[in-house]
């Protein structure tokens, strides 16, 4: 139902770590996700912590899904010094394509402790539905 559209992006984003470089809204980086699906409908999981819900966006064009976020700095006082700075900061992004049959048009999302999740519902014209034929003089259903 999925396809990742750049093969090469975990290598993007291992070098962007080793070197210390964050994204930027013309190159942004790389977040991880999870993509499962669950009874009607595919769930779309993006690791964001830190990141407030004014600082995402996530746009639908066609069959593709592209989510962004930025986390900023944290405002410190002029009186503090960093001894310490891991935590990636920067803009991240990612775009997965969606197959055909998934309902696009109703797409939920929900954003708790640093996790975005999307939930998208398997389009009624995709899932099995029985197929009535004609047979002689009467009529039989067959699975379609």
């Amino acid at each position: 139902m999925l396809m990742r559209t750049d093969p090469f992006r975990e290598m993007d984003r291992i070098v962007q770590q080793l070197s210390g470089t964050s994204g930027t809204w013309s190159k942004p980086s790389v977040m991880p996700m999870d993509a499962y699906r669950e009874g009607d409908e595919y769930v779309i999981a993006f690791d964001l912590p830190g990141v407030s819900t004014e600082a995402l966006d996530i746009d639908v064009e066609r069959n593709m899904l592209t989510v962004k976020a930025e986390r900023r700095p944290v405002a410190k006082a002029d009186t503090v010094k960093v001894e310490l700075s891991e935590r990636p900061l920067g803009v991240f992004s990612r775009q997965v394509v969606l197959a055909d049959s998934l309902d696009t048009e109703r797409i939920e999302a929900d954003y708790d402790a640093g996790v975005l999740t999307l939930r998208i519902p398997i389009a009624e014209r995709a899932k099995p539905r029985k197929v009535s034929i004609s047979c002689g003089s009467g009529r039989k259903e067959i699975s379609g």
